[in-house]
């Protein structure tokens, strides 16, 4: 069993209306992780553990879109109804919301990519890293990815992320590069009691 602790960050990356079933840019079943999410939410802020919530908060034109150059549709764009959270992801009211993607020009998958994620971190003196959400190949590869790279001892729960998975195994690929790189990858029962 896994204790959250103070020095604890947990990133919330992605639960997103856009990228659940009914999204422009759906994650097959992302909302099936939304329980086993919500638990892990509840479990870290009752240990005062830092809570990080990540949002893909794109302007209109943003160069991952296919009308301007990218491979997506347009999804999460800035105050439109795909890019508010899952109307049932728990808030918790500690949380602190980073939007990344901001910017027309960059691309943004990792929660750490120009938000200053690092340096709350740092300021809070967090040396663990739990992540969680959407999508496992993508942004949630990309987040646990930098939290190693900046030498975070880093975890990601595997019943609590899903995938694209643009191609069949992706999401699988995502979570053995993450452990290639030295990260984690452990089950919410790990968590949870």
């Amino acid at each position: 069993m896994i204790d959250f602790q103070p020095t604890d960050g947990l990133i919330v990356v992605d639960i997103q209306r856009d990228f659940c079933p009914g999204g422009t840019l759906a994650v097959p079943q992302g909302d099936e992780i939304i329980d086993v999410v919500n638990r892990i939410i509840k479990k870290a802020e009752e240990a005062g553990s830092v809570i990080v919530y990540t949002r893909d908060w794109h302007p209109e034109n943003h160069l991952s879109f296919k009308a301007y150059g990218g491979i997506w549709p347009p999804h999460c764009v800035q105050w439109t109804p795909g890019a508010e959270f899952h109307p049932q992801l728990y808030l918790s009211e500690k949380g602190i919301i980073l939007d990344k993607g901001t910017h027309p020009e960059f691309e943004a998958y990792s929660g750490f990519q120009g938000t200053g994620l690092h340096q709350i971190f740092k300021d809070r003196g967090v040396n663990r890293v739990f992540v969680v959400g959407l999508a496992t190949d993508y942004c949630v590869k990309e987040t646990a990815v930098d939290a190693l790279r900046y030498r975070y001892e880093t975890f990601v729960v595997a019943d609590a992320v899903k995938g694209v998975n643009v191609n069949p195994d992706d999401s699988q690929k995502a979570l053995q590069h993450i452990e290639d790189m030295g990260g984690k990858v452990i089950l919410s029962q790990e968590l949870l009691p």
